[in-house]
């Protein structure tokens, strides 16, 4: 398979706003620089033990990783004894998740799938789903995005969670970029940041320390549009966190996180 090397967003960029484009965007230098944007090892150090605490709280043990990137998460859950199946949409990122798991001593179990056509593609009922990393942001559709909340709800099991993270597109929107790459983009001397943000489109820049640039376009999903539609598609408890924190006192966090509960709630008789 040949990969791309470099980005084409056509004449007007702004103006690209399809779900299936995130597959031009992640071309091979890109996947092979991600790395360098997140920083493993300072990421998880921000992270701390957020999402392995989360899942074994739950129960969680076999896990789908639906937007696996380098493999990061997959890689953490796998040596905390995770059963974790990786999946990705671009075939360059699953690749470099292969090679990374390898490094870790870990044999990754990848799939290469569209989240609109999940069952398709990927078999097996699971505990627990994981969408991280801003991934969610890729679908421009409300149809795209209700499809694929609807397959991940599928494959869960009946008491089964989903997790799911997205940037604070609302503080973006209404008051500006602020971001302090805390805890998502660890990189040092790495820039990600908006070139252009309206109600439609997200549109990203990644800046190297070697000179190299790179873009991603993203729809901006609004925290309480979000939260709708994972209560929509029939999840039943969505707790929402502020950069890992489960307050609203967190003022303009990076991200928020979703963990939205499957498991049926009986309605209360008056």
């Amino acid at each position: 398979m040949s990969f791309a090397k470099t980005q084409d967003f056509g004449l007007e960029p702004v103006e690209v706003r399809e779900s299936d484009h995130y597959q031009e965007e992640y071309v091979t230098t890109l996947a092979d620089k991600w790395d360098e944007l997140i920083d493993w090892k300072r990421r998880a150090k921000a992270e701390g033990d957020f999402f392995i605490r989360t899942l074994k709280e739950h129960g969680a043990k076999k896990i789908l990783d639906v937007a696996t990137g380098t493999g990061f998460h997959s890689v953490r859950l796998l040596s905390e004894g995770f059963d974790v199946t990786s999946i990705d949409g671009s075939p360059q990122m699953l690749s470099k998740a292969f090679e990374n798991a390898k490094r870790h001593g870990f044999i990754l179990n990848t799939c290469l799938a569209d989240w609109r056509f999940l069952n398709r593609d990927v078999h097996g009922e699971f505990d627990a789903i994981i969408c991280l990393g801003n991934s969610f942001t890729h679908l421009f559709k409300e149809n795209d995005r209700r499809k694929a909340l609807a397959e991940y709800y599928s494959m869960l099991a009946h008491d089964g969670i989903l997790v799911i993270d997205q940037r604070n597109y609302d503080g973006m929107l209404d008051d500006g970029f602020t971001s302090k790459h805390k805890y998502y983009y660890c990189g040092k001397g790495v820039v990600a940041e908006p070139e252009h943000v309206d109600e439609g489109l997200a549109r990203f820049v990644y800046r190297f320390e070697d000179g190299s640039k790179f873009h991603l376009n993203m729809y901006p999903l609004r925290k309480k549009y979000m939260k709708g539609l994972l209560s929509d598609v029939g999840f039943q408890r969505v707790t929402t966190y502020s950069d890992f924190k489960q307050s609203n006192l967190e003022k303009d966090p990076d991200f928020f996180v979703h963990v939205a509960e499957k498991e049926y709630l009986e309605e209360k008789s008056d």
